[in-house]
C-alpha cells in the first residue's frame, strides 16, 4: 500500500538512506554526519515540506523549481498503524519523471517486497511517468533492480563511472487491475 510522502516521513527516509549509502546505494558520504549530507537531508526536508525543490541555474543565476512527488510503502495494509517499510520520490525531468530515491528496509530485500514496492509505484500516475532511473554501481542490489526495472520496460542505456542509466523508451504498460491503492497526493500551493 502506497501514501504520499510528507515531513513527517522525514526520519524514516533519513534512516532508509543512511542504511542504503553504507551498502553502496547511495553516496558513502550520506552514510554519517558530513557537510554533503547535511545538504543533501536539508534539500529532501524541504522537497517533502512543500512537494519542490529549488534548483538554482549557477551559470544565469536563474532559479526555478522542480515538482519531487513521492510514496511511502507498507507491504500490507496496515497504512496508518506500523511505519512504512519503503518509500520512492520521483523528481520532474524534461519529459516526465525520474524514480529519483527509493529505498526498502535491509530485512525485506530480496524477498519480493522491492518488486510489489516498484510495482505499486509505477502503478501510480506519476509513475506512469516515469521514464528515467538511475542506479548506483555499487550497490549489491544493482543487478536485481536492473532485472525489476527491465519489467517495467527500463533498458540500460548509459554507464557512467557511478551509475547505470534506465530509460523506457515504450510507453508504460497500463495499470494492473486492484493495483495499488494509492491516496492522491495533496496539491502544494
Amino acid at each position: 500500500m502506497l501514501r504520499p510522502a510528507h515531513i513527517g516521513h522525514l526520519a524514516l527516509l533519513r534512516s532508509l538512506i543512511r542504511d542504503a549509502a553504507r551498502d553502496g546505494a547511495f553516496d558513502p558520504a550520506l552514510a554519517w554526519d558530513s557537510p554533503m549530507a547535511e545538504r543533501f537531508f536539508g534539500e529532501l526536508r524541504q522537497a517533502l515540506k512543500t512537494g519542490y525543490f529549488v534548483v538554482e541555474d549557477p551559470p544565469s543565476g536563474t532559479v526555478r523549481t522542480v515538482a519531487v512527488p513521492g510514496y511511502v510503502y507498507w507491504a500490507d495494509d496496515t497504512a496508518g498503524g506500523d511505519p512504512p517499510v519503503g518509500f520512492g520520490l520521483f523528481r520532474a525531468v524534461d519529459d516526465g519523471y525520474e524514480l529519483w530515491l527509493t529505498g526498502l528496509e535491509a530485512p525485506l530485500r530480496g524477498k519480493g517486497y522491492g518488486r510489489a514496492m516498484l510495482k505499486a509505484l509505477f502503478d501510480t500516475p506519476t509513475g506512469r511517468g516515469a521514464r528515467v532511473v538511475r542506479v548506483r554501481r555499487t550497490s549489491r542490489t544493482a543487478a536485481a533492480l536492473g532485472h525489476l526495472l527491465a519489467e517495467h520496460g527500463f533498458a540500460p542505456t548509459r554507464e557512467t563511472e557511478r551509475e547505470t542509466w534506465y530509460v523506457r523508451s515504450a510507453p508504460p504498460p497500463p495499470p494492473s487491475r486492484g493495483g495499488a491503492r494509492v491516496t492522491p497526493p495533496r496539491p502544494v500551493h
